[in-house]
């Protein structure tokens, strides 16, 4: 008679069981620090101002070298985004401003399909981050704000415009 082990007639349930926890069990949903927030076309201006802190010393050139217009991104947050902006449709322009009082800030906001990459830093008028931009499709839009040195500490607003 031949020896057969105690789990060899359980090891296709025990497959089965676990395939249908994995299953069942609900995706992550995606996170960020300061909370996420939702546009719709033609929104209330103040729907588009959130509150957040700069810090951390993970490179975002990690995320992206550069972004879809070749623009290099730069700075240095945290691997987890500040923000998560959830565009309900599509919108032809949209600015995105950063306020921390003139500290020198950038911004990296990677889109719904975790390509498109659109990265800013400051101007010659603004030390603060800002980009505008066309093209942003319905979806979940990751958002970064950083500083050109690690583990700095600024307190900002973050304003998106409808053009």
């Amino acid at each position: 008679m031949k020896y057969r082990r105690p789990w060899h007639n359980f090891r296709g349930s025990w497959l089965l069981a676990l395939m249908s926890v994995v299953i069942a069990t609900p995706a992550i949903a995606e996170s960020s620090h300061f909370g996420k927030f939702t546009l719709s076309p033609g929104f209330d201006p103040s729907t588009g101002i959130v509150q957040g802190q700069t810090g951390g010393a993970y490179s975002l050139s990690g995320i992206s070298r550069r972004d879809r217009d070749r623009n290099l991104c730069i700075g240095f947050g945290d691997p987890q985004p500040d923000h998560i902006l959830v565009l309900e449709e599509n919108f032809d322009q949209l600015t995105v401003l950063v306020n921390s009082r003139g500290n020198d800030t950038t911004l990296l906001i990677q889109g719904p399909d975790n390509k498109t990459i659109r990265c800013g830093n400051g101007s010659q008028t603004s030390k603060d981050a800002s980009l505008t931009d066309k093209n942003w499709t319905a979806g979940n839009y990751s958002i970064w704000v950083g500083t050109f040195h690690p583990r700095m500490r600024h307190n900002y607003t973050l304003t998106v415009q409808e053009n």
